[in-house]
């Protein structure tokens, strides 16, 4: 299993900039849906079901972006927003 792990964490670290940035955004789409939807008139269960699927896809989005940019790719992404606020 940490195998397994290991070759999925390289394959994501080899990937780009760009395309980690693109999956960290899509983490936000699915925290607003998560709980957005809780607005919807449908029963608790069916909020409870949907609630855990995007909340859980939001979380795998957000972990994977972050893999995938690596401590420099942060590090960039942090320092551009840093620079773009202050002017």
């Amino acid at each position: 299993m940490k195998k397994i792990i290991e070759k999925v964490k390289r394959w994501l670290a080899g990937l780009s900039f760009r395309t980690g940035v693109i999956v960290l955004a899509l983490c936000v789409p699915c925290y607003i849906i998560s709980f957005a939807q809780m607005l919807l008139p449908i029963s608790a269960a069916a909020k409870t079901v949907l609630w855990v699927v995007f909340f859980g896809l939001a979380k795998t989005f957000q972990y994977g972006g972050i893999t995938i940019l690596g401590v420099e790719g942060y590090r960039r992404l942090r320092s551009y927003f840093s620079h773009r606020s202050s002017k």
